[in-house]
């Protein structure tokens, strides 16, 4: 099994997200949690995939020059692509509203890259999911924004609580990828990685 395969090497998570560090725990696979703080900042002329693939290798630049030889560090980010354009995370309850009233009775797509990094190579995934709502009341978007507070979480829902439960009707693609990672693309990664 992987854990066996990875007990050579040193797994850095570099993500605050508990979701992502639970994934990681019933995926079997021992690791350690480091943070280094970035500004999410990319160039405008990014588009879809390409914004969260440079954003995960964004978060990877702090470690570069740390890394042993038995490490591999897993950076991620998640976007939510909607109308032609990233939503990101809501800065506040009016933002998050305006977010999911603009995601109400439509399809989106959730993004996620996740770049694993060693001292010699650099290797970026990434999954697409595409979510459709029902039309949301502007009644259960308070509801779920005064109650749940998404400010964390990119398109400003969690697809596990409770605006997910009741609004979501279909999903194409991998459920753990809107919740922010595309569980099965990293263990077939890592697979991958230390089998090369």
């Amino acid at each position: 099994m992987l854990n066996d395969k990875l007990k050579n090497y040193h797994i850095i998570l570099a993500s605050s997200s508990p979701r992502r560090q639970s994934f990681f725990k019933d995926l079997g696979i021992d690791f350690e949690i480091r943070i280094k703080p970035v500004k999410e900042e990319y160039p405008k002329r990014l588009q879809h995939v390409e914004i969260s693939d440079y954003l995960s290798q964004l978060k990877a630049l702090p470690f570069k020059d740390e890394l042993l030889a038995d490490d591999i560090l897993i950076t991620s980010d998640t976007i939510v692509w909607y109308n032609n354009q990233a939503l990101g995370k809501p800065v506040n309850d009016i933002a998050a509203f305006n977010m999911l009233k603009s995601l109400s009775n439509t399809t989106h797509e959730v993004i996620t890259s996740v770049c694993f990094t060693t001292k010699i190579i650099q290797k970026t995934i990434n999954d697409i999911t595409k979510v459709t709502f029902k039309n949301l009341t502007d009644e259960e978007i308070h509801y779920y924004v005064d109650t749940c507070k998404p400010y964390d979480k990119a398109g400003a829902y969690g697809i596990q609580e409770w605006i997910g439960q009741i609004g979501v009707t279909k999903i194409e693609g991998s459920y753990f990828n809107v919740m922010g990672l595309p569980v099965h693309l990293v263990y077939k990664t890592l697979n991958d990685i230390v089998e090369a």
